[in-house]
């Protein structure tokens, strides 16, 4: 499941929940909700995510398990 993804990445980073809220600019009680399943995280949150993780929105939705399957585009 793509939440225990999420979850995993975060304790890699040794970031706590309230780091990660306040990265998304929300607090840590509806942080924890996403991360727990009892709401779905929005598209929005997910793209600042795989943004903040330099990862792609396939490996954290676990539709890949290569952090990085596609080159990263240079605007």
């Amino acid at each position: 499941m793509y939440i225990k993804r999420i979850r995993d990445l975060r304790e890699d980073h040794d970031l706590k929940q309230v780091n990660v809220a306040q990265i998304l600019n929300m607090k840590q009680p509806q942080y924890a909700r996403y991360e727990s399943g009892k709401r779905d995280f929005p598209i929005d949150v997910i793209i600042k995510l795989a943004e903040f993780y330099d990862t792609s929105i396939d490996y954290l939705l676990g539709l890949t398990n290569e952090m990085n399957p596609y080159p990263r585009i240079k605007s």
